[in-house]
C-alpha cells in the first residue's frame, strides 16, 4: 500500500469563519484522533490531500509543523455536495505494527453466466482488519460464469496475507440475480401463444 507523506500546521482557529478562511488558501480544515490522545486541529494542504485521498485507506505521513511525524489514515471526509471540493478531514492516528478496522472496495472481474443475469454488490465496501502499514487497497472477485441464485459469502474471497475478515463470515458480499424486465416479456409473449392457440 502507498504511504504519502503531507505537511500539516497545528491550527488554533475555530469556527466557520476560521475553517473558510482556510479553505479560501486551498487548505483543509481537519482533526486527528486516536490513541486517547487529545484531538489535534490541523491545517492540510488541499491539492496533496485531495491527491491521497483517491487512493482508498491510504497511509498519511503528517508532517506537523515540521515538528512530528504521526501516521494517519482518514476516517471521514466531508465533500461540498455540488462542487465536490474538500470541506473537512478526520484523520485517525495510527502506529507501526498497529491492527486497524477498515473497509475495502470490492472489484470483480469475469463475465456472469449469458441470460441477462444482474450483479448486486450487497457489500460494496468489506470490513477487514489488517496492520495499518498493510492494508489493502482493494480485493477482487472473479464472477465468471455464476448463475441466477448465486451468491459470494465473506468467507470466500482470498484475503492477503495479514488480512482477516471483520465480518461474519456468511454474509453475502455478491449475489446474482435474474434480470425481472426479461422474465416478464417473456411470460407475456408465452401467454400470447397460448391465448391464440386456443
Amino acid at each position: 500500500m502507498s504511504e504519502v507523506k503531507i505537511a500539516a500546521e497545528s491550527r488554533a482557529e475555530f469556527g466557520k469563519g476560521a475553517a473558510r478562511r482556510i479553505r479560501r488558501e486551498n487548505k483543509v480544515p481537519g482533526v486527528l484522533y486516536g490513541h486517547g490522545t487529545e484531538p489535534l486541529h490541523l491545517t492540510l494542504p488541499g491539492h496533496e490531500l485531495l491527491l491521497a485521498l483517491r487512493t482508498p485507506n491510504v497511509l498519511i505521513s503528517l508532517d506537523i509543523d515540521g515538528k512530528t511525524n504521526e501516521l494517519a489514515i482518514p476516517k471521514a471526509v466531508q465533500r461540498d455536495p455540488l462542487k465536490g471540493f474538500l470541506e473537512h478531514v478526520d484523520l485517525l492516528l495510527v502506529k507501526r505494527g498497529e491492527k486497524v478496522t477498515v473497509e475495502i472496495p470490492v472489484h470483480t472481474e469475469g463475465e456472469l453466466a449469458p441470460g441477462g443475469n444482474l450483479l448486486e454488490h450487497v457489500l460494496a465496501a468489506l470490513p477487514v482488519e489488517a496492520e495499518a502499514t498493510h492494508i489493502p487497497e482493494s480485493v477482487t472477485v472473479s464472477v465468471e460464469g455464476l448463475e441466477a441464485g448465486a451468491s459470494i459469502h465473506a468467507k470466500d474471497i482470498t484475503l492477503p496475507s495479514g488480512v482477516t475478515l471483520a465480518v461474519e463470515e456468511d454474509a453475502v458480499v455478491l449475489q446474482v440475480l435474474q434480470a425481472q424486465a426479461e422474465e416478464t416479456a417473456g411470460e407475456e409473449a408465452a401467454e400470447g401463444e397460448e391465448a391464440a392457440e386456443a
